[in-house]
């Protein structure tokens, strides 16, 4: 494995009670009166730590999407890649989920260097046990491992081959390249072992990939 590159949480806001208009268009429910909002410089890594929030914290994930282009052409200085937006019964459950994510994001959850330049950036993360967020992106119960495997367009489709063939694993969802960040990838199901497996597989492909691109 090349250098980890990890994200950064460029803000993070709480609104303790939130205007009902505002409610109404999130589609909160009534127990949910406060919403944490938080932005990061690369979005699969805040997908990852929002979904952590989810069982660390009574919180659920009412808003969650990448920006185009990714943060190198952010429209302002703290839109970074992506926005998440948790919503809890009280600022307390947003605190909780902020301190999961801030975890998530500063220990474990980040993209690696690949090749021999290490100009090659992917993603290649195993979620131990899902959260209701990544759960109901990828129709599997809560707890499922996943593969969460991210690379730049065509690295990704034969990486995602090469770890479909490599373990006993589904795919439950393929981001098809160009993501809104110009990557592609997918969300991969199996026992926690497979999809280690999964992701190992994914990596070493694309590091083939990057010493020899033309066959």
């Amino acid at each position: 494995m090349g250098a980890r590159i990890y994200a950064e949480i460029l803000a993070m806001k709480t609104i303790p009670r939130v205007n009902d208009q505002l409610a109404q268009a999130l589609e909160l429910t009534p127990q949910h009166q406060s919403i944490g909002i938080v932005t990061f410089t690369i979005d699969d890594v805040g997908y990852t730590a929002i979904d952590e929030a989810t069982k660390k914290a009574d919180v659920e994930v009412v808003y969650a999407k990448s920006f185009y282009a990714g943060a190198a052409h952010a429209s302002g200085p703290l839109s970074g890649e992506m926005i998440g937006i948790v919503a809890g019964s009280s600022p307390d459950e947003i605190n909780s989920a902020f301190e999961a994510i801030k975890q998530k994001v500063t220990f474990d959850a980040y993209f690696e260097e690949v090749g021999y330049l290490g100009n090659h950036a992917i993603y290649a993360h195993t979620v131990s046990s899902c959260g209701s967020y990544l759960a109901k992106t990828a129709n599997v119960p809560v707890g499922s491992a996943l593969a969460y495997l991210i690379a730049p367009p065509l690295e990704a489709v034969v990486g995602i081959d090469a770890a479909l063939k490599a373990a006993d694993v589904e795919l439950k969802v393929f981001y098809g390249p160009p993501s809104e960040t110009n990557f592609g990838g997918g969300l991969l199901s199996g026992s926690q072992s497979a999809c280690e497996a999964a992701a190992e597989a994914f990596r070493q492909a694309i590091e083939k990939i990057a010493s020899q691109p033309i066959e």
